[in-house]
């Protein structure tokens, strides 16, 4: 292990003893829930540890803050997938609910598919679904979202471009 190394775990170490405890409380006020509090905190200093040059760190608080709150949010919007994927499971017929596994499989696609459309407003995300999800066509959506067959069509253009984007960058 290098110098630069040591010195890295050191800082982060030191940030840990002093600020673990402080970031579990302030993330419980936020979930209400001490063993998710501490795992996003555990989180939030496994991010910190990836950093390349923790020396930089200003604000140290400011920065678990940010990054606990990010954890937070993504682990929201997830049980947010998983509720909406389990809601139109249980309206489906019982010979299509998918194994375990595929469910895994399926609720890992939704995620990244959100990350992916991460950025677009709303309503082009919902297009987007309502298109590739539903079938339904730009006139269709343009009905349900109450907008112009062309805003679909504006809508569509920037969730493929981003699509476009993902595949070719590595």
């Amino acid at each position: 292990m290098s110098v630069s190394q040591n010195q890295h775990f050191g800082l982060i170490g030191q940030m840990f003893k002093s600020d673990y405890s402080w970031l579990c409380a302030r993330v419980n006020r936020a979930m209400n829930c001490p063993q998710g509090a501490q795992d996003i905190a555990s989180e939030t200093f496994l991010r910190v540890l990836a950093l390349p040059d923790p020396s930089a760190i200003r604000e140290p608080r400011a920065l678990l803050t940010t990054i606990a709150r990010r954890l937070m949010y993504e682990g929201w919007r997830r049980q947010d997938l998983e509720r909406a994927y389990r809601e139109t499971l249980s309206q489906a017929p019982q010979l299509v609910h998918p194994s375990p596994e595929e469910r895994l499989v399926l609720i890992e696609t939704l995620l990244e598919v959100d990350r992916l459309l991460n950025g677009l407003s709303a309503k082009a995300k919902a297009a987007f679904l309502y298109h590739q999800l539903d079938g339904l066509t730009y006139a269709q959506i343009g009905e349900r979202l109450q907008v112009s067959v062309s805003r679909v069509q504006q809508y569509m253009a920037d969730a493929f471009k981003r699509c476009y984007l993902a595949m070719v960058q590595p």
